[in-house]
Parts: C-alpha cells; sequence; structure tokens
C-alpha cells in the first residue's frame, strides 16, 4: 500500500516526527555506561504514552521476526544492526549503540533511528561508520525531491556507502511510511537513477542507512528478531522520516535542536 497524506495528515505527521526525535534525543543523553538497555525500553514506554502515542513495536509481527516484537524501541550493541531486541544488558564505555524508535501518533506513524558511541569518542571505525551513514542520508533526502523516482535516492545512498568503502545490503532498506510502519515503496540502500515510482508530494518514506564494518551479511539471534552481522564485526544506522514536497523533502523526524 503506497499512502499519499493529506493537509491534515501532514500536520499530524509533524507532529509524530518531533514526538519521535524528541523521545531519542533524550534517550541518547540517558544512554551512559551501566545503563541497562531494559530501562531504555522502559523510558520509551513511559515517554511514548505520557505523550499519548502508540508504540508500532510491541505488537509487531513482521515475516522476517519471531512473534510479536514485545518492546518500545530497538536496541543494537556493536555488532548487531538491526531489530535489536532489548535485553539485561549493561551498556560499556565504548559499546556502539543504536537507537531505533517508531511510534504513532493522532494515526500517523513516525520512524528514526541513530548510532551513538556510549560514553564518548569511539574507535576511528566506528565514527568512520556512523558518519558514512549520515552522509548517505543526507543524500539520499537531498535526491527525494518531487518528481524524482525511488531509484534516484538508492543511487544516492549506495553512491556515498559504497564510496566509503561498505558493502550494501540488499535484503533491509527504507520503507513507506503513513497510516502504518512498513507500507510500499521499498527504499534499497543501492539502485538505478531513473527508475521505479515516482515522487508525488504527500508521500511519506522513512529512509535509512546501515552498513557492517566489513561485510553485508545477516544472522539472526535466537530470540528472533536482533539481525547482526555474519562476521562479528560492528555496525552503525542511521533513519528519519522525510515529507516528500513540491521542492525539497521536509525532514520530521529531528532532534529539538536540530
Amino acid at each position: 500500500m503506497i499512502e499519499i497524506l493529506t493537509p491534515a495528515e501532514i500536520a499530524r505527521a509533524r507532529r509524530s516526527g518531533a514526538l519521535v526525535g524528541e523521545i531519542l534525543a533524550t534517550l541518547r543523553t540517558r544512554a551512559v555506561p551501566g545503563t541497562n538497555l531494559l530501562d531504555i525500553d522502559r523510558w520509551a514506554r513511559e515517554m511514548i504514552l505520557g505523550a499519548g502515542a502508540r508504540s508500532c513495536y510491541v505488537d509487531y509481527e513482521a515475516s522476517f521476526g519471531s512473534g510479536p516484537f514485545g518492546h518500545w524501541i530497538c536496541t543494537a550493541v556493536n555488532d548487531a544492526v538491526l531489530h535489536g531486541m532489548p535485553r539485561d544488558l549493561e551498556l560499556v564505555e565504548g559499546d556502539l549503540l543504536t537507537l531505533d524508535l517508531a511510534l504513532t501518533l493522532e494515526g500517523v506513524a513516525a520512524d528514526a533511528a541513530l548510532s551513538m558511541v556510549v560514553g564518548g569518542a569511539g574507535r576511528p571505525e566506528d565514527e568512520h561508520m556512523i558518519a558514512a551513514t549520515r552522509t548517505a542520508l543526507a543524500a539520499g533526502i537531498a535526491a527525494a525531491t518531487g518528481g524524482a523516482r525511488i531509484g534516484d535516492i538508492s543511487h544516492a545512498i549506495g553512491r556515498e556507502l559504497s564510496a566509503a568503502g561498505y558493502r550494501i545490503n540488499r535484503e533491509f532498506g527504507g520503507h513507506g511510511i503513513g497510516s502504518t510502519m512498513h507500507q510500499d515503496p521499498h527504499v534499497a540502500n543501492i539502485g538505478r537513477p531513473g527508475r521505479g515510482l515516482r515522487l508525488r508530494p504527500g508521500l511519506m518514506l522513512a529512509l535509512e542507512q546501515w552498513v557492517m564494518e566489513d561485510t553485508d551479511r545477516l544472522i539472526t539471534d535466537p530470540d528472533g528478531w536482533t539481525l547482526r552481522s555474519a562476521t562479528g564485526s560492528r555496525a552503525a544506522h542511521t533513519e528519519h522520516t522525510v515529507l516528500i514536497t513540491e521542492g525539497e523533502a521536509e525532514v520530521l523526524t529531528l532532534p529539538p535542536s536540530a
């Protein structure tokens, strides 16, 4: 299903996106050495419910997962990259942490993710990965102009990730978003320009760039959800929800200070 939002829905999308950005910014400051992943999940629950929003994850079931996810946020650590299920794990200085949050407010969903090094500066390789995903996301957003095509976005993202030296997984990428979290179209992180769906104002996309240090292959944890690099190498992931307009895309999930 592909949704084109009405002006009223766009106004609600801005509010849901702002809430996602605000919650992620708060959790980022709280994720310090000694923080337990289950505490992050609890804080996410409190902030989501306190704002009158609904989690997109708690009851979520998908073909790539095992049963309902059962948690309020994805927390991927070090070699985990996607769908990281919170567990009883305390963060230590130097951990590479990804927080991925999706929620629905007033009937419209928003989705974003950030990667960070716990406790400050990390290995140069970690900083390079995080920077590469941010640069690729910026390129994808710049390509997401009204009248362009999905392939233009995918090509811009893939060009940056490849130039940074990373292999690109084709299984998981960005996606349409609206009244539900995951919708068509799929937005791969590599592609050919001029191909795919033409972008129309009112279309909302979650663009998510992620890489692993030395592989593009994934393995699934026994929890049935957490995806890790097949080699045990570390990974980074950056995501924003954007709204297609007549001109430049509008980023909806920026943190309050951005």
